[in-house]
């Protein structure tokens, strides 16, 4: 992926080429508002990090960028007082910040279909259960019956397999 710097500060590229010898991404500049729309249509970016100068001036260009930036992390920084090593700190701790919360994210999706899935095999466990421990029927149904009952207690095994695992890892 890639960066894009939208700025009309004189010196902007000299600052996209420190940045992207440092970070080893490419990064493109934009000098204002269509430029920055244009390369927002080309393609998507990591990182949109917009002059707060030029943000303050056109507050509705600046919302017309975040709004096509779509997933890019949106980041509003004052060219003119910061220089290519507090740009690069501000990148880097936005893409630490959003490594962070993706996985935070992954954990809690992997946990809900967990908790999902393991009330289903534990429905599943029951009912079949009941049905076997209920009144007379066919040999083959109750055959059927318990190897559905067998299968719902492995997986529900395997299952709680990978959590003692992970609780134990932590």
């Amino acid at each position: 992926m890639s960066i894009l710097i939208v700025t009309g500060i004189e010196g902007a590229r000299n600052c996209a080429a420190v940045v992207q010898a440092q970070l080893g991404m490419e990064v493109e500049v934009a000098e204002g508002r269509k430029a920055a729309l244009a390369a927002l249509r080309r393609r998507e970016f990591l990182v949109v990090a917009v002059d707060e100068t030029m943000a303050e001036c056109d507050p509705a260009a600046a919302e017309a960028i975040w709004e096509r930036a779509g997933l890019a992390i949106p980041l509003q920084i004052n060219f003119a007082l910061s220089g290519a090593a507090r740009l690069i700190r501000e990148i880097r701790s936005a893409l630490h910040r959003r490594e962070r919360e993706q996985a935070l994210a992954r954990r809690a999706a992997a946990a809900a279909i967990e908790t999902e899935l393991k009330s289903t095999v534990a429905g599943l466990l029951l009912h079949s259960q009941l049905a076997l421990s209920g009144a007379e029927m066919p040999a083959p149904v109750a055959e059927r019956l318990r190897m559905v009952a067998d299968l719902a207690v492995n997986l529900r095994q395997q299952l709680n397999a990978p959590l003692q695992a992970s609780s134990t890892a932590v």
